[in-house]
């Protein structure tokens, strides 16, 4: 980045979309891609069959979004399990499972960990994030999730798998530019080292009946 150019928009998306590439092809070896073309859109919303919410605020605010099919989920979980020497036979077979929402919520949060770190040390500036909620949704109900925005602007990428399965990534935040005053050295953030701080799998008992109801109690309030 050379002195007095902006980072818009569109640049901090790409640390976010390489935050995903970079944290899920690190969890599970799989081969992560996304499109080149990026969509402008209205607003976010959680789709089927598997869709993940994390806001956060600090020196901007805004709402990530991936929405999950059923396939590239299952891809990513068992992918991930499996490199961490977890039997195919012993994992879930159903993308309603809790664990499967469990495991890919821990992976959110990493890929959000990741970026966060990204943004404090390349823009030395920082933002904090909220946890993760993952939501199974089996029927065709979009889900609006409106954030407190003075100007806000919205994004959608295609992302996919090693099998071609599909996912997406929405970004609304705040419009914004950053402008670098003079020269500094940013530190590179190691995805390997935020995924040996999570070594276990998200899906141990007792976790998954509190985010069960966790996941309950928020439907229940978004009259689901």
């Amino acid at each position: 980045m050379k002195k007095n150019e902006a980072v818009t928009t569109e640049d901090i998306l790409i640390k976010l979309c390489n935050s995903v590439t970079d944290v899920l092809g690190a969890a599970s070896g799989l081969d992560i891609n996304y499109s080149p073309m990026v969509q402008r859109i209205h607003k976010t919303s959680l789709k089927p069959d598997l869709g993940c919410f994390v806001l956060f605020d600090g020196a901007f605010s805004g709402l990530v979004v991936i929405n999950f099919t059923a396939a590239a989920a299952m891809e990513v979980y068992q992918s991930y399990l499996m490199s961490m020497g977890i039997p195919q036979e012993e994992l879930a077979t159903q993308h309603t499972s809790d664990e499967v929402g469990n495991v890919m919520g821990e992976l959110m949060n990493q890929i959000l960990g990741d970026f966060t770190g990204k943004v404090s040390q390349q823009l030395q500036t920082s933002i904090s994030q909220s946890q993760p909620k993952m939501l199974t949704l089996n029927k065709q109900v979009l889900i609006s999730v409106d954030t407190n925005l003075d100007r806000p602007q919205a994004r959608r990428v295609s992302f996919y798998t090693t099998r071609n399965n599909i996912f997406y990534l929405e970004l609304a935040m705040d419009k914004t530019e950053f402008i670098q005053l003079h020269d500094f050295q940013p530190e590179v953030v190691d995805p390997d080292a935020i995924l040996a701080g999570n070594s276990q799998p998200a899906a141990q008992s007792e976790s998954k009946s509190g985010d069960s109801s966790e996941q309950d109690d928020l439907l229940a309030s978004l009259g689901l």
